[in-house]
């Protein structure tokens, strides 16, 4: 039997032992048909180079039918075999494919901290080269200013000894990468980054012990320096992304009050509830596991399931699921499902798989690499060879190579990327949308279709009075007993007809999955659904797009109230603003057909699916992106959430759920919806800047290589070349903050936007 020996120190403090045959099925889940599926922690991907290896290496086992890395959780999903021709296949071989491909890979626990611990070291490793790089430079000013040899040699030597411990530390981000890449044949960008600043290092020792009049220790930790800064704010973008599933996994309930057969109660794990467990929920807790109620009546909010942010009503006999709360009355229920089989399980599961996917969007930076490394390796060894076999000078021809090395250092290649993201990320922060993935931008600019959720999005989720039918008088009496609750819909009443009355009650109760009852004397009266104001019939809901509250008295109804959803403010604005730049758009929404129906109507939208559940949004939009469009998700609710990531790029108001802010890649904080097409066109004009910073580094490549390459520039110069090229970088970034002062969202289309 093969076992994995895996690193000791795990960056996100996982099991980090070495895992056998039997600790790896014990981790995995069977999925029926012979098979298992096993989630491993590969902590050191970072691009989709790593995605690739990995798949390869996993799907090169005869017993695994799918491998699929996520990279935002940096885990990777094995769905294996258990017996290959009636013998048991080994699982520990997928930890050992893991490792032979260059990664570490761990079993998951629960003992995972909160901290992130790579990105407090990057940020000490950014503090560290920092402070390094600006002493070296004012030593190398009294250097440069002339002084003696004995004073320039101490400054060298002071130099290289605050320089190596900084290289050292700030650079085993790059160093471990590099050599990870080079024992498996193959090459990043952290391979040129690497060679440019150990060999200007070097190469400056070297000077420095033969008392050389130039050194480029400054030029090697300032180099480091810039490229750290772009691996954090690269690293803390994507860091975000994996927020979501945390935050939906806290909405499952630890445990349950199981009810015994002789009718005690015991506190167990939700993960040993079995079906036809009786379980005992109390008001104001989630429900574990799906099932149905035996007995007690309560109002739930099931808006995990629909997005509808109205309770529901349940009794015996009614069906939840797991994750919706429990609100107002005691509740037993009978388990249908275990936890792992049960909807918020499905849903996290949903939203595990949809990231996966996003994560083979492999970034403008991974793609060039592929082609920019071995381009700068072949160039500074063929001008090592050339000028040592021909000159004969074998010190200049290591001077040469480390020119073209250092001035072809990808330090713009790397900044090209993330500099635009945080300056686009500041534009549109001005404009009350917060980037919470720097890859969103590029993704963002791709949209061509937006799908919108209902409730929360295109509406506020605030009731409207729309109608009344009453008699006069009654408008004081549903006032006065409206105030006694806490019911959107009670609430609406209260708010829209603003009548205050001196009607006392002897005592109001509010009834749960009802509404409210007050008695004065012998009359009693009731506001809330027509089953229960009048008693008999049941409240229009499959063909009205309103929401209907009734006032009765003696159970003879008085008064009808029909309630509508308030529309964001921009919403029309907005969907003329797509039209216009030949954007697509439909709604996706878990509302009544006949509710969603009404809101496209008033928006001019000509599709609108109702009646979805969180895995049929995530169908619908996967069916889209077949269809070979690239799709923008808006969406709130936790039931958005599989939806929201899902989707190419996602958005979600401020007022969403904690769970679908955190899937989403954007958040706008302002109330109008137009930030939608705002944030469109700021990403689009990102993406045009980004190509020309890569343009920008690459002609800069074209025309400073052939200098090094003719031995026309030193370290020095390269080093001040290369410099340059970043800031012209970061300048043209800037540019974006000028086109948000005078730009218009989407005006013209896409086209127009690019060529700003």
């Amino acid at each position: 039997m093969t076992c994995c020996s895996m690193d000791a120190e795990s960056v996100l403090g996982l099991s980090a032992t070495s895992a056998s045959a039997e600790e790896v099925c014990l981790a995995s889940h069977p999925l029926g048909a012979g098979l298992r599926q096993v989630d491993l922690s590969v902590p050191d991907v970072h691009c989709g180079d790593c995605i690739l290896t990995l798949e390869k290496a996993l799907s090169a086992l005869a017993f695994v039918r799918k491998a699929r890395v996520n990279l935002t959780a940096r885990r990777v999903t094995c769905v294996y075999q258990e017996e290959i021709e009636a013998k048991a296949t080994d699982p520990s071989e997928i930890l050992a494919a893991i490792t032979l491909a260059g990664y570490r890979a761990h079993l998951i626990t629960s003992t995972a901290p909160e901290t992130d611990r790579i990105r407090n070291q990057l940020l000490l490793a950014i503090g560290v080269s920092g402070f390094a790089a600006a002493n070296i430079m004012m030593l190398s000013v009294s250097v440069w200013s002339g002084a003696d040899a004995a004073t320039r040699d101490m400054f060298h030597w002071i130099s290289a000894m605050i320089a190596a411990p900084a290289l050292v530390y700030g650079g085993r981000f790059f160093f471990k990468s590099a050599w990870s890449g080079l024992k498996r044949r193959r090459t990043n960008m952290d391979v040129p980054i690497s060679l440019a600043v150990t060999l200007s290092y070097a190469v400056s020792l070297w000077e420095t012990m033969h008392h050389g009049e130039h050194a480029w220790f400054d030029a090697s930790v300032s180099l480091l320096f810039f490229l750290l800064i772009g691996r954090t704010l690269d690293h803390v973008m994507r860091e975000k992304a994996r927020a979501a599933i945390n935050g939906l996994a806290r909405l499952a309930p630890r445990g349950a009050l199981l009810m015994m057969p002789d009718g005690s109660r015991r506190y167990v794990a939700v993960e040993e509830i079995a079906v036809g467990d009786d379980i005992s929920i109390a008001a104001g807790e989630r429900i574990p596991v799906d099932g149905m109620i035996v007995s007690g009546e309560s109002d739930v909010d099931l808006s995990i399931v629909t997005g509808e942010s109205s309770t529901v009503a349940v009794a015996a006999g009614s069906a939840l699921n797991s994750g919706a709360m429990n609100l107002t009355g005691s509740l037993v229920l009978r388990a249908t499902k275990v936890a792992r089989d049960s909807l918020l399980s499905e849903i996290i599961g949903l939203m595990e798989a949809a990231e996966g996917g996003r994560a083979r969007y492999r970034r403008v930076a991974d793609r060039a690499a592929a082609l920019y490394s071995p381009a700068v390796h072949l160039l500074a060894l063929a001008s090592f060879l050339a000028w040592g076999l021909l000159g004969g000078d074998w010190k200049q021809a290591m001077l040469v190579a480390v020119a073209v090395l250092i001035i072809t250092c990808p330090c713009a290649l790397g900044l090209a990327v993330p500099v635009v993201q945080v300056v686009a990320a500041g534009e549109l922060f001005r404009r009350g949308i917060v980037v919470k993935d720097g890859s969103a931008l590029e993704r963002l600019a791709d949209a061509d279709i937006v799908a919108f959720d209902k409730t929360g999005t295109l509406t506020m989720g605030r009731p409207r009075l729309v109608r009344i039918d009453s008699i006069a008088g009654n408008r004081a009496i549903v006032c006065a007993m409206a105030a006694h609750s806490r019911h959107p819909l009670s609430q609406g009443l209260v708010r829209d007809i603003d009548i205050s009355y001196p009607f006392a009650f002897d005592r109001v109760t509010e009834i749960a999955g009802g509404g409210l009852e007050a008695w004065q004397g012998a009359d009693f009266y009731r506001l809330g659904n027509r089953a229960f104001a009048c008693g008999t019939g049941l409240t229009p809901a499959g063909d009205t797009p309103f929401s209907e509250v009734v006032l009765s008295k003696n159970g003879v109804d008085l008064a009808r109230f029909l309630f509508d959803d308030t529309l964001r403010p921009g919403a029309a604005e907005t969907f003329r603003q797509l039209a216009a730049a030949g954007i697509e758009t439909l709604i996706v929404s878990g509302d009544r057909q006949a509710v969603v129906d009404n809101t496209a109507r008033a928006l001019g939208i000509g599709k609108a699916l109702g009646d979805l559940g969180p895995k049929q949004k995530v169908e619908e939009l996967q069916r889209l992106g077949a269809e070979g469009y690239r799709v923008l998700m808006v969406g709130d609710g936790i039931n958005d959430a599989p939806a929201l990531a899902a989707a190419q790029v996602s958005m979600a108001p401020a007022t969403a759920s904690d769970v679908g802010r955190q899937a989403a890649d954007l958040i706008f904080f302002n109330d109008r919806l137009d930030a939608v097409p705002e944030a469109i066109a700021v990403a689009r004009r990102s993406a045009s800047l980004i190509r020309q910073n890569f343009a920008l580094a690459i002609g800069y490549n074209v025309l400073a290589v052939p200098i090094a390459i003719a031995g026309l520039a030193t370290p020095l110069i390269a080093a001040v070349a290369m410099s340059t090229s970043s800031i012209i970088v970061v300048t043209n970034a800037l540019r974006l903050n000028a086109f948000g002062l005078r730009s218009e969202p989407l005006a013209g289309g896409r086209a127009e936007v690019e060529t700003a």
